[in-house]
């Protein structure tokens, strides 16, 4: 199946409103919670792009930012530990005719789930990644992530951290992915914005979002993401991966950190690239895997 757009499917021809893809289900985060706009934000990003939630699939797996497919209308998959992100490259391969959204935090994604990540991104699943960056481990009442700062005093952590901070923008542009943004949950609009362009990319497309957490991070307050989000300049061409990388150290630099779209490309999807192969052997839906792995030439 060689498809054009993720969109190609699931469009509807009626209009939705937000609240349409509301499920039953209440969000229990704490009150002041980042991910209440980040949910919020895909509501809108989901009404505006039509989509069919019969055609959806959000996968997650563990902590608060997990919970999110409860919230939503559409099919759901709460799964493991750090593994959303392979549990969705089986359903995209399986069902390219879905949309695959996958939702989760900074642990889950970056830390035990971190040795999925670089595969996603160069092997560009067709799917999306929205990243609800807190900071903080908050489900299990506060401990250092791979993108806490060195002054995090946690549980785990009594007189700060001894590691550096991880940039997860730096790190999907490192390893391929074909779309590249980064919001804070403080901007609800911008953040459905840059989900809406996430979802409607033909590949895999990140959306690192950052998002507070009073409950567990003191640091990393709305008040202090004020202070340092810088949205990329008008005049950047998000397809010069060169000007990305220098946008953000650039950034980095000044103290401050980088929201809008930083990259976006296209290439072929895994999808695509295995349906290649398919028609190549002959077509046939039930083609021989043993063929594929002795297939010598290119």
């Amino acid at each position: 199946m060689n498809c054009a757009t993720a969109f190609d499917f699931v469009k509807l021809d009626e209009e939705l409103k937000p609240k349409d893809y509301k499920s039953n289900v209440k969000p229990i985060w704490c009150p002041g919670c980042g991910d209440f706009g980040v949910l919020n934000g895909i509501y809108r990003a989901l009404a505006e792009l039509k989509v069919d939630p019969h055609h959806m699939v959000n996968v997650s797996g563990i902590g608060c930012s997990s919970r999110t497919p409860y919230f939503i209308q559409g099919y759901k998959m709460h799964t493991l530990h750090g593994r959303a992100a392979a549990v969705a490259t089986g359903t995209q391969l399986a069902r390219p005719d879905l949309l695959t959204m996958v939702t989760g935090g900074d642990g889950d994604g970056f830390s035990i789930g971190g040795g999925h990540m670089p595969h996603v991104a160069r092997k560009n699943v067709n799917m999306t990644y929205i990243l609800m960056d807190n900071q903080i481990y908050g489900l299990t009442k506060g401990q250092v992530s791979p993108t806490s700062r060195r002054e995090m005093k946690a549980y785990t952590t009594p007189y700060g951290g001894v590691e550096e901070p991880m940039e997860p923008i730096l790190y999907m542009l490192t390893y391929g992915a074909t779309f590249v943004a980064q919001g804070f949950a403080g901007n609800p609009k911008q953040c459905a914005e840059l989900i809406k362009g996430a979802l409607e990319h033909n590949g895999f497309s990140f959306v690192n979002i950052l998002s507070q957490c009073p409950t567990f991070n003191k640091l990393d307050t709305v008040k202090y993401y004020r202070t340092i989000v810088k949205d990329v300049p008008e005049e950047h061409d998000p397809g010069n991966l060169d000007e990305a990388f220098h946008i953000v150290n650039t950034y980095r630099d000044e103290d401050m950190t980088p929201i809008g779209l930083m990259y976006q490309v296209q290439r072929p999807t895994l999808d695509d690239s295995m349906a290649a192969l398919v028609e190549k052997l002959g077509g046939h839906k039930d083609y021989d895997l043993n063929k594929i792995i002795d297939l010598k030439k290119p």
